[in-house]
């Protein structure tokens, strides 16, 4: 696997603001194949959308709905960012935006590493690909891309309204999932596996396997030195509990696994460029951007990691578990980076 000298090459947040009318987006620093759009200031809903499935097709990870086209939301993916029509989810006037970008391949491929083909855009050199594939209703398995097996594989129903599933064998080394969309706690999946080349489902899913309906899964591998997803135990402490990843992070996704009520909180380095961290909007709700005061959800972003600042339950609660994506803001390991500085 090649190695990663600059993580901005690869994932980088960007913040603009909305005019209300057609604009493009520039200085993400590559041309994206995932992009994940929310309003800071109002309760739009959050608007995915990736090359694979195409600009205009939108997804939306607060909701059930299937996919949508929308002309006026992002129009097209470009060598520096991406473009916008101005619709109000995206593009509202005087509101300010937070866009979380991805690279793929910037291009997709045919891949037949399973029962059933699929298209792929897949990035081997930091662990993250797209895969869109048709389902079956039965016992299948679908190429990834990826050259291990993936930690977390976030799936989607394109065709049906029904929740999205985020599937890993992270929690407690069996296959588990939760939804992106709702607060549940982990429960054990029955059907779903992975493999180096493969993700399988042995029956039917309504979020990833129903006969005839398409399908489009974002997987995600650890990195050294660029992404990090795993585990921890809050300790209830405002003096929290250090999550180790190996690199300064420039965004982390939080969420609460042993007990329902607590969502998906997002954290990233451009909302709050130094500590505490406290800008959090969450992927399961419509909220526009919070403040967290503190002694809540708020953390530190660390030379080597993440540190929880609050006591809350979401993210440190006394003896809860969580599990985390992290991506990073400078790796630890490379030639070309810029070294990790504490904030």
């Amino acid at each position: 696997m090649a190695q990663i000298n600059k993580s901005s090459e690869y994932f980088n947040t960007k913040l603009y603001s909305g005019t209300g009318s057609a604009q493009s987006i520039t200085g993400v620093g590559f041309q994206p194949d995932w992009t994940w759009i929310k309003n800071r200031d109002g309760t739009d809903w959050h608007i995915l959308t990736d090359s694979v499935r195409g600009a205009t097709k939108e997804l939306y990870s607060n909701a059930t709905n299937a996919e949508a086209t929308n002309v006026n939301q992002l129009t097209s993916f470009d060598s520096d960012g991406f473009s916008i029509g101005g619709a109000s989810e995206t593009g509202r006037s005087s509101n300010n935006f937070a866009s979380w970008n991805w690279l793929g391949a910037n291009g997709t491929a045919s891949n037949t590493d399973g029962s059933i083909t699929s298209t792929v855009s897949a990035n081997t050199t930091s662990g993250f690909s797209i895969v869109s594939y048709t389902g079956t209703g039965s016992s299948m398995s679908v190429g990834h891309g990826l050259s291990q097996k993936p930690d977390i594989v976030i799936f989607k129903n394109r065709d049906a309204v029904v929740n999205w599933g985020v599937y890993t064998d992270l929690i407690d080394g069996s296959y588990d999932f939760l939804y992106l969309n709702q607060t549940n706690a982990k429960a054990d999946s029955g059907s779903y596996s992975a493999s180096a080349n493969t993700f399988s489902f042995s029956a039917s899913s309504t979020v990833a396997n129903t006969s005839g309906e398409k399908v489009i899964a974002y997987c995600f591998h650890n990195v050294k030195g660029f992404s990090k997803m795993g585990t921890y135990t809050g300790n209830g402490n405002a003096d929290g509990t250090f999550i180790y990843t190996g690199f300064k992070p420039a965004w982390v996704m939080i969420k609460r696994t042993d007990s329902a009520g607590e969502g998906w909180n997002i954290y990233d380095n451009k909302r709050n460029t130094f500590n505490l961290v406290t800008q959090v909007l969450t992927a399961n709700l419509s909220n526009a951007e919070a403040t967290a005061p503190a002694g809540a959800d708020v953390i530190d972003m660390l030379s080597q990691g993440f540190k929880c600042r609050g006591t809350h339950g979401a993210i440190n609660g006394s003896g809860n578990t969580y599990i985390y994506m992290a991506f990073a803001e400078n790796p630890l390991v490379g030639t070309n980076n810029i070294p990790a500085t504490a904030r």
